[in-house]
């Protein structure tokens, strides 16, 4: 079976970690590293680890360069991709080359043979890039499913099968990177989805740490522009947000402002191509229907997988 290590960008997260180290120790296949990158944490978040990496020769904590190269509020840091120089330096950390290498959030757990199911599904299928498991939140007191659309793989589980790794490198220092890499790895060629029926819970509520919601809003229509969305396409995603979520009409502004400046937008033309075809209004349909249609609770996700 393949081989797999684990990096963790981390800041201020000795809480969710205490958490999260209960799931990995716990794998039934265990990691050949973890590797966790404090970036710049002040609540104990290093010297957690660090008895841990006492207990365990294969947990290893080391510093992010963006703790002192990156200024600001996290929210500012996050939009500037402060959590991908942390991961990059966990990357450069490890002392062999993985069969898979899994970016892993701190704010998350996850059952004992969740690695276990990620490598079988890898093994399974030799030209699956990126993978990882469906994500969980916590909603009037109970789990459900939150929704993605297409084939997309949450970021917080995201597992790259190492050659695909070598494909889609550097990953971009800001916030779309999750959807660029997703283009890179099918540019050559490699499949990307996630594992049905594979839960992780997210603990902590997709941008809780990044501010005001139109302000976290118009940061992904900032990225959505530099990754060249479809305006008309982005238009529609925002109203549909804004039914649940007021502020994201704050994505056409970020789109916009970042058109009015004239800012810079992804180089590779064959990258933005292939999500501008996504993106025409025929798809619109089957995006809608992937958005709606999917299982709302972790108990009915556990029934359907046994089935």
């Amino acid at each position: 079976m393949l081989t797999y290590a684990l990096v963790t960008p981390a800041r201020d997260e000795a809480e969710n970690l205490r958490r999260l180290a209960e799931s990995v120790i716990s794998q039934t296949v265990r990691p050949s590293a973890w590797i966790v990158v404090d970036d710049g944490s002040t609540d104990g978040t290093r010297e957690l680890m660090e008895r841990l990496s006492r207990e365990h020769d294969w947990i290893r904590v080391v510093p992010s360069p963006g703790a002192t190269t990156h200024s600001g509020s996290l929210a500012v840091g996050r939009r500037a991709g402060r959590d991908i120089v942390a991961f990059n330096a966990g990357v450069a950390a490890l002392e062999e080359e993985p069969g898979v290498l899994v970016k892993l959030d701190a704010d998350v757990s996850f059952e004992e043979n969740f690695f276990e199911r990620i490598l079988a599904e890898l093994d399974g299928d030799p030209r699956l890039g990126i993978t990882g498991g469906e994500c969980y939140e916590l909603e009037a007191g109970e789990w459900r499913l939150q929704p993605v659309t297409g084939s997309h793989v949450r970021g917080a589980t995201r597992s790259y099968r190492w050659a695909c790794w070598q494909d889609v490198r550097p990953l971009e220092e800001r916030l779309g990177w999750d959807g660029i890499d997703h283009l890179k790895a099918e540019e050559h060629e490699w499949a990307v989805r996630p594992v049905h029926g594979l839960p992780f819970l997210h603990h902590r509520p997709l941008g809780e740490r990044d501010g005001l919601a139109f302000a976290r809003w118009a940061r992904v229509g900032h990225a959505a522009y530099f990754m060249g969305y479809r305006f008309p396409y982005l238009v529609l995603r925002s109203l549909h947000r804004g039914r649940r979520e007021p502020g994201a009409v704050g994505i056409i502004w970020g789109y916009l402002a970042g058109w009015a400046r004239r800012e810079e937008r992804y180089a590779d033309a064959a990258v933005r191509n292939r999500l501008r075809e996504r993106q025409r209004l025929r798809n619109l349909p089957q995006r809608a229907r992937e958005a709606r249609g999917l299982r709302s609770t972790l108990a009915d996700s556990s029934r359907e997988s046994t089935v």
